[in-house]
């Protein structure tokens, strides 16, 4: 039995589900998926082995070394990571001691995340490791090819937010 689709172009045709064309490896959400998960999974592996924290911990360190006192909203706008990771990193943090969580002044419901002491040492240990591994990952890399990646990676980011419907489409601020 044939099956009319329409592919994404809008052309119609017989089976046109099963010769789309579709190459995974040649498929950009695929590619920066796989990248991604590379790169993630060899600084993962560094922060974990050496510090003890997973990704959304690290990530929850830096924004807060970065910015501050932040509520958990605020972190999650900020990371673009879930309400629940940004809850369960910011417990484990807590649970260490490298984060202080205070009452929130304006709304009593929430509460604002910042490094303690130790928090803050441990960021100045890390960053430089950090800085490190994006620059042996840039190394074979032009500046202006390194600054181009960014700008293109921050277009796709917000047109991917545009897509989605996002109200705010863009890289986290």
């Amino acid at each position: 039995m044939s099956v009319h689709r329409q592919d994404p172009a809008g052309r119609a045709g017989e089976d046109a589900g099963n010769d789309t064309g579709l190459k995974l490896d040649a498929y950009l959400p695929y590619r920066l998926s796989v990248a991604s998960n590379a790169v993630s999974g060899l600084i993962a592996r560094a922060y974990q082995d050496r510090f003890g924290l997973t990704i959304p911990q690290w990530r929850l360190v830096c924004v807060l070394a970065e910015d501050g006192g932040l509520t958990q909203g605020q972190i999650v706008a900020r990371t673009v990571m879930d309400k629940v990771t940004v809850s369960r990193a910011a417990q484990g943090l807590v649970k260490r001691r490298l984060v202080g969580r205070a009452e929130h002044h304006a709304d009593g419901r929430s509460h604002v995340l910042d490094l303690t002491a130790e928090g803050r040492r441990l960021y100045a240990e890390i960053a430089p490791l950090a800085l490190a591994y994006e620059a042996a990952l840039i190394a074979g890399l032009a500046p202006d090819e390194v600054a181009l990646l960014k700008r293109l990676l921050a277009r796709l980011q917000t047109a991917a937010g545009a897509l989605a419907g996002d109200a705010v489409a863009g890289p986290p601020a």
